[in-house]
């Protein structure tokens, strides 16, 4: 609990060089978002070049690369509770810009699964440390506004990977995109290493950092960190695997294009406009109404968030029933603001509830849920699901995924695998009405356990 006679933390440095430091690292997470979703971009043609299923895209997106993106990051945040986080930031960052730009040049499904695999090694160097520097940065009254900037990274980079992304693919190739888009990372990763500084950790006073076995202890003592971060996990289960294939849904669903590289660069626009317009706004709103709301309603944290998903649900659902793609895409400009309302307020949590030192961990164990969860799941079960239910339908015309899959296919196949990628977005969506459940219990023992 916090001691109420202490003094509030007023935060490290200059108000203007905080303001430069979470600039900056925003820009090192927005890249980490380019180089992680621009595969959902240019998937369709992976799809078709590398002849690849949905299923196989999940894993692309998935597993290959969330395992040891998240497996990695617990041993990389023991490493930044003793030592230089900014150094960790900065060496993540070209590892995986380096990495982005190698699937550019994969011939091949294994060549391509070998790139995202060390994408996500990367990628496991930037949010724990990170979220530990705004921390110490920041005063904790600001701390879920800054958390929820820095969550801007997601939007802006989604925004820019499948603008960009778009761009790329519909006048030159998806090897080239991959190119372009990721070498950018190495020279935001020597910026970074060489104007922001190490901060000292607020209130640590110079003690060493608990054990592994000591931090799980006191994390497995603290309902509110589970509740949040099993909500973030579903959160993601249901955000990364809608975003993966938001573009697929949109170019085998509506006719937006006179060529398949123009419907692809039309979908990406759509994804870039949602994501950087409607997830921005959500993500920036659930931080700063959380920290004005606080003082009067302490456990808005946990809440808010829970009353965002109920809004969000039945918007996706209803948007996935449209013939149209105008009335579509209005309804998901809309849903989610109140679906990304989660993330500034998660990240705050997780950091109230925990130690100082133990904060890095805190966060690495939170992202081994939520992406062992979210993206070692969730892409791969929307991908099983879509062709579940294409085959379904191409089994009535003597016809399989597989055999869609080859250069003779006919356009036989088109409608049952729109209509089975349709009918798997509409279920993954239902499963939100989970997460809500466990922001609501977070709510009830948020008080209880904070120390922040």
């Amino acid at each position: 609990m916090t001691d109420a006679t202490a003094a509030p933390y007023p935060g490290y440095g200059s108000k203007s060089y905080r303001a430069y430091v979470l600039f900056a690292i925003v820009i090192i997470y927005t890249f980490n978002f380019i180089d992680r979703i621009l595969l959902a971009v240019l998937q369709e043609g992976i799809k078709t070049d590398l002849h690849v299923d949905d299923f196989q895209l999940g894993l692309l997106g998935g597993p290959y690369f969330a395992v040891l993106y998240t497996l990695a990051g617990i041993p990389i945040a023991r490493w930044a509770e003793r030592s230089n986080r900014i150094s960790i930031i900065a060496m993540g960052a070209a590892v995986w810009s380096v990495m982005t730009a190698a699937c550019g040049v994969a011939m091949n499904f294994a060549q391509l699964a070998a790139a995202r695999i060390g994408v996500g090694i990367g990628e496991a160097a930037c949010s724990p440390p990170a979220q530990s520097v705004i921390s110490d940065y920041f005063p904790a009254q600001r701390r879920a506004t800054a958390l929820a900037i820095y969550g801007l990274g997601i939007p802006i980079g989604t925004m820019i990977a499948a603008l960009g992304g778009g761009w790329l693919v519909g006048h030159m190739s998806w090897r080239f995109a991959f190119l372009a888009l990721g070498a950018p990372g190495l020279i935001a990763a020597l910026l970074f290493k060489l104007t922001v500084r190490e901060p000292p950790r607020a209130g640590s006073q110079g003690e060493k950092a608990p054990s592994f076995s000591a931090t799980l202890k006191t994390l497995m003592s603290t309902p509110t960190f589970w509740h949040i971060a099993f909500a973030g996990a579903l959160m993601s289960f249901v955000g990364y695997s809608t975003s993966q294939f938001l573009v697929s849904f949109i170019v085998r669903n509506y006719e937006i294009g006179a060529t398949i590289q123009e419907e692809i660069a039309n979908a990406s626009y759509a994804l870039g406009i949602i994501s950087g317009v409607s997830v921005g706004i959500g993500t920036f709103a659930g931080g700063f109404l959380c920290d004005r709301l606080s003082p009067r309603f302490p456990g808005v944290y946990a809440w808010l968030p829970g009353v965002g998903v109920l809004i969000a649900l039945p918007l996706y659902l209803f948007s996935f029933t449209q013939t149209s793609f105008q009335i579509a895409f209005a309804i998901l400009l809309v849903a989610p603001i109140f679906h990304y309302m989660y993330l500034g307020p998660m990240f705050a949590v997780v950091q109230s509830v925990s130690p100082v030192r133990m904060r890095n961990t805190a966060v690495a164990v939170s992202l081994l849920i939520i992406n062992l969860i979210g993206y070692g799941l969730g892409p791969p079960t929307m991908g099983a699901l879509s062709d579940f239910f294409a085959n379904n339908e191409l089994t009535q015309l003597g016809l399989s995924v597989a055999a869609c899959k080859l250069p003779t296919a006919g356009p036989e196949c088109a409608a049952p695998i729109a209509h089975g990628l349709k009918t798997a977005m509409f279920c993954v969506v239902c499963v939100l009405i989970w997460p809500a459940l466990h922001f609501f219990l977070g709510a009830r023992t948020l008080q209880k356990d904070r120390v922040s």
